[in-house]
């Protein structure tokens, strides 16, 4: 007796192709994460304040230039003039210690451009918090927007002109604030003067004079007036910068209505307040203790 024919196999019901899941869709950012993340372990991204890894900057150094803005140039003897004039109105966003700083330092010495980011927007700011003094001293005037003047090796050595960036965030918080401001590259370094870095008080002066010097023609106020000037600066320390360029700018007969800076220096034996609420700073476990 043969045995009955075998049944034909059954096969699994297919699912309809309109029931599949659909494939998740390939990320268009894949290849700029990745390079993100190898350029990490290559050059490991810190907060340049307080050290903090894994991040450009981080939010307690951040808030460290929220300011609001503040007038420094007590603090600043070489802007005494001692002709009876009040010195020339100085606007800081923060003081020049600790993380600020170091922030600072990164952004203008160390190659850390992306730092723009989070300097240019403060300093919009802080010429909105100083418009309404700036704007009673032009009088009406159209304001120029001045960047004091950087070495020719200081420029080559930091790779670009920083002020330049600080000079645009500070007209455009004035036009913000309706203050019509332009920026204008009126002065140059001559001779053969060195940085200013390191230097104390009076060897900033000696190495400022006759140093700064106003482009021709480019100080002129539109309606045949002495132009309104507002200088720009990164530092504010004793004040030599400033005064420099401020006599250059009055010796073509500008009237300089004012400054204004990322960071001050405090004056000597000034107490600080100390910086809370940074993250600790970053630790390194040795090999074999876990």
């Amino acid at each position: 007796m043969r045995p009955p024919p075998a049944a034909p196999a059954v096969r699994p019901a297919e699912t309809p192709p309109a029931a599949r899941p659909p494939a998740p869709p390939a990320s268009r950012s894949w290849p700029a994460g990745w390079l993100r993340e190898l350029g990490r372990l290559v050059v490991p991204v810190a907060c340049p304040g307080c050290g903090a890894l894994d991040v450009l900057w981080c939010a307690g150094c951040a808030a460290l230039l929220d300011g609001p803005a503040s007038r420094v140039e007590g603090a600043a003897p070489r802007l005494d003039r001692l002709d009876g004039v009040p010195p020339l109105p100085v606007w800081a966003l923060a003081a020049y210690t600790g993380p600020v700083r170091e922030l600072v330092v990164a952004w203008k010495d160390r190659g850390r451009v992306d730092l723009d980011r989070l300097v240019a927007p403060r300093v919009r700011a802080a010429a909105r918090d100083a418009a309404p003094a700036v704007r009673a001293a032009c009088r009406g005037r159209r304001l120029l927007v001045v960047g004091a003047p950087s070495t020719g090796a200081s420029r080559r050595s930091r790779g670009r002109d920083h002020v330049r960036a600080l000079t645009r965030a500070v007209a455009a918080g004035l036009r913000d604030a309706g203050v019509p401001a332009d920026v204008v590259p009126a002065l140059v370094r001559r001779g053969r003067g060195r940085d200013q870095v390191g230097l104390g008080a009076r060897a900033r002066a000696r190495n400022l004079t006759g140093s700064v010097a106003v482009r021709r023609g480019v100080v002129e106020s539109p309606d045949g007036g002495p132009a309104a000037v507002l200088l720009v600066d990164d530092v504010l320390t004793t004040g030599s910068t400033l005064a420099a360029a401020e006599r250059a700018l009055e010796g073509v007969g500008a009237d300089v209505v004012g400054a204004l800076v990322v960071a001050a220096t405090p004056p000597p034996g000034t107490v600080t307040r100390p910086v809370t609420d940074l993250p600790p700073p970053p630790v390194y476990l040795a090999l074999g203790r876990g």
